[in-house]
This record gives C-alpha cells, sequence and structure tokens, in this order.
C-alpha cells in the first residue's frame, strides 16, 4: 500500500526490491551520508532512519518504507521563491533518479542473475534492492584513494573530516531526533581546494596517513591538466567526459593519478563513470570467487596470495562470465552478503520483498503530485537485456550450507536465546 505523505516530504512509488537504502548507503560505495536514526513511533516498520545528502547548493533528505521513497530538499537561506522551489524540487528527484539509477529495472536484474547463477538465488531476497550508485566522479576517486587497507567506518570519518575541514558549511540542519540538536552539512570540496602543497599536512594531522599525500598529489595533476589553453574544462567536468571513453580508455586515464591501482580505478568506472560490468577485486571478492564458485588459481590457494594483475583479471573475467553485462552491479550483492556488518542484515527485508515482488510487475502506482501537475507520473525503467541462463551457469558453484558456525546456525542460536 501507499504510505501517506510525510508532512514536508514528497513522495515516489518505489518498492524496496528496487532500491533499499538500508543497504546501498552502507556497503560502501558512498560514504558522505548522514545516516540519523527516527523516533518512535514509526509510520512503517522499515522506517527507522532518515538519510541526508549534501549537494553544492541543498541537503537531501530521504526516508524509505516498504513501497514509497520519501524525499525532500533543505536549502540555506534566504529561501528560494515558491516559483523557483518548483523548479529545483523537480531538480532534487532528478538527481534522484541520476544518482540511484532508478530508469534500471532491479527486479529484473535479480531474476537474471538468479537463472544464470544458483549461489546468486540464495542471496537475493535478503539482500534485495541494492544497486550501483552513479557518484560524481571527483569525489568517487577521492574516497576510494581513502580506501586503502581501511574499513567502511573510518573511510566515512575521513571523508567528512575532508568535508568540514575544505568546504563551507552550506547549512545546519535540526535532527530528526532532536528539535535541540543541529548538524553542519558540507559540500563535497573541488579539485583546487585540494591541490595546495600545504593540504598534505593537514591531512596527516587529520589521521589520513601516506593517503594524504595522494589526494594532493591527485589533485594538483587535475587541476593542472585542466589549466590549459588545450583543455578549457573545470578539473570536474573533465573526469565527467571519462564516462564516453571506453572502459580501458577511461581506466588508464585514471591509473596516471597518485595512489590509484587497479581496484582503486575500477572502482570508479562502475561507481560513477557507467562501466556496469566492471568487478572491482581485492582480497575479499578473492574469497568470494574462491568461497562460492571454487575460481582460484595456483597462487591463490597459497596463504597472504598477493593480487598480482594475473589473479585480479582471472577472478573478475570468470565472475563477469557468469553475472554478464550487469557484472559489477551483481558482485556489489555478493560483496554486501559478506560484510561482518551486514551477518544479522535483511530478514525484515526478505520478508517485504517475498510479499512485494509477485505485484510489481502488474502495479506502478502514480506518484504524488504534490510537486506540480506537469511531474512524471512514473520512472521509465530500462530494460535489461536477457541473456541465456543456461549457457554460463557454473557447474562448480559452491552453495551456502548451514555449518556448525554458518551465519544460518548463528541467527538461529541467537533467536533461541
Amino acid at each position: 500500500m501507499l504510505q501517506p505523505l510525510l508532512p514536508g516530504f514528497h513522495s515516489l512509488p518505489l518498492p524496496v526490491a528496487q532500491l533499499t537504502l538500508s543497504a546501498v548507503l552502507k556497503c560502501g560505495q558512498s560514504f558522505r551520508w548522514h545516516i540519523l536514526p527516527l523516533p518512535s513511533p514509526l509510520v512503517d516498520p522499515l522506517m527507522t532512519h532518515e538519510y541526508r545528502f549534501c549537494l553544492r547548493d541543498r541537503v537531501v533528505c530521504l526516508r524509505q518504507s516498504q513501497d514509497t521513497l520519501f524525499y525532500r530538499s533543505v536549502f540555506p537561506a534566504p529561501c528560494p521563491a515558491p516559483d523557483q522551489l518548483v523548479a529545483k524540487e523537480i531538480g532534487t528527484l532528478n538527481w534522484l533518479t541520476n544518482y540511484f539509477q532508478l530508469e534500471v529495472d532491479l527486479i529484473q536484474l535479480y531474476d537474471d542473475w538468479s537463472k544464470r547463477d544458483i549461489v546468486f538465488s540464495r542471496f537475493r531476497d535478503r539482500f534485495a534492492g541494492i544497486r550501483i550508485l552513479r557518484q560524481d566522479p571527483w569525489e568517487n576517486l577521492v574516497s576510494f584513494i581513502c580506501s586503502s587497507n581501511n574499513n567502511i567506518a573510518r573511510i566515512s570519518k575521513m571523508v567528512h573530516s575532508l568535508c568540514s575541514h575544505y568546504s563551507p558549511p552550506l547549512l545546519e540542519l535540526c535532527n530528526p531526533s532532536s528539535q535541540t540538536e543541529f548538524s553542519s552539512y558540507h559540500p563535497f570540496p573541488p579539485p583546487v581546494a585540494l591541490a595546495g602543497s600545504e593540504v598534505t599536512a593537514t591531512l596527516r594531522s587529520l589521521g589520513f596517513g601516506y593517503r594524504a599525500d595522494f589526494i594532493q598529489r591527485t589533485a594538483k595533476m587535475i587541476v593542472e591538466r585542466c589549466d590549459s589553453p588545450t583543455l578549457p574544462l573545470d578539473p570536474e567536468s573533465w573526469l565527467l567526459t571519462l564516462r564516453q571513453k571506453s572502459t580501458d580508455d577511461a581506466r588508464e586515464e585514471l591509473l596516471k593519478f597518485v595512489g590509484v591501482g587497479r581496484k582503486v580505478a575500477d572502482c570508479v568506472l562502475l561507481m560513477s563513470l557507467d562501466k556496469k560490468e566492471v568487478i572491482p577485486v581485492d582480497t575479499h571478492v578473492q574469497q568470494i570467487a574462491s568461497k562460492y564458485y571454487n575460481i582460484s588459481s595456483t597462487a591463490s590457494k597459497k596463504p597472504k596470495t598477493n593480487m598480482t594483475p594475473k589473479l585480479y583479471d582471472e577472478v573478475g573475467g570468470k565472475l563477469a562470465d557468469i553475472w554478464g553485462e550487469y557484472a559489477g552491479w551483481a558482485h556489489s550483492v555478493l560483496f554486501t552478503a559478506d560484510l561482518k556488518s551486514f551477518v544479522d542484515y535483511g530478514t525484515m527485508v526478505a520478508e517485504e520483498v517475498a510479499r512485494d515482488t509477485t505485484t510489481l510487475k502488474s502495479e506502478k502506482p502514480p506518484m504524488d503530485d504534490t510537486i506540480n501537475s506537469n511531474s512524471p507520473t512514473s520512472i521509465p525503467l530500462k530494460r535489461v537485456r536477457r541473456h541465456n541462463s543456461s549457457a554460463i551457469e557454473s557447474p562448480q558453484a559452491v552453495l551456502p550450507q548451514p555449518s556448525d558456525d554458518s551465519l544460518y546456525e548463528r541467527i538461529k542460536r541467537r533467536r533461541r536465546g
């Protein structure tokens, strides 16, 4: 059912099987979202948090119920005039559609992957709604330079610290659970703000370690590259042009930057440059490939195996053969499922998805008309080309089976206790 509109929010009919914020915004794609608990009572059992993201000119606030994405924009003073506000709210909707790539039918992708891969089919309901974000390439690049030998919590802390030191606050906004507690929201700083030689020392003092030098030198390279008559683009616009290049050519450009290796480059290709087939491979992904698909080389069976170019290509290539055109998207689901922070995730989401997916293709409720009467009534979903599911399914797939120390048994024991 369609939830009633929350005060101040617009609503977009969107089931959790198409987008699940609690997974997508915590699984190591983007590190700058503010995730704030909501007070009870809840409108919907899934609506436990508000998610906030600071753009250059507004803060976007999101909440989610079983079948609806609620959104609103908060602007710095002076607030836009009513006629301007309508256009700006439509701009927010367009940003959401682009950022979450909502034109892609995720349910169809999950269906295709499940037919091609019996391992994926075991995870699909519990980890529904995980899609790849289409991020700003500059922010995405810096974030994954920070990811080297790091974890999600610490990367997030570093990215927020970077913004608070090098980008003036756009506005302050009270937290949803308290009218007396406020948070400051900072846009992501442009390359020119991080290109100065003094930036390295400051970032080191903030705990960035060796990554401080990588960030400063990469920012300087991008600024200098664009500061010429032959390339009359601002640095961030130049990075966007990499979306039009082939995967190999775009990767080659990214690998020129300091602190950018194959894995970081592939994360940027997948998460901001539209290269949906790319699978970033690290030891974590290698372990998934070995654990579930028996994909391993002789070298990878040795303890403390280094990620060689040969092993990288072997793992990524074999997984791409299994999952097809959107292999990078499929990889993110298995990657999320294997994260320690998601060990207890998904029980409620799986129940909602199982109930909803049988009617999603026949039911497309109209959008709320609170923006204006000319706003779009739905987001057309891109039909994903289907593949011959029987041609590539791996006979060596290893199904996740309950065992004494499996996730299945741990959850059972916890519930009994």
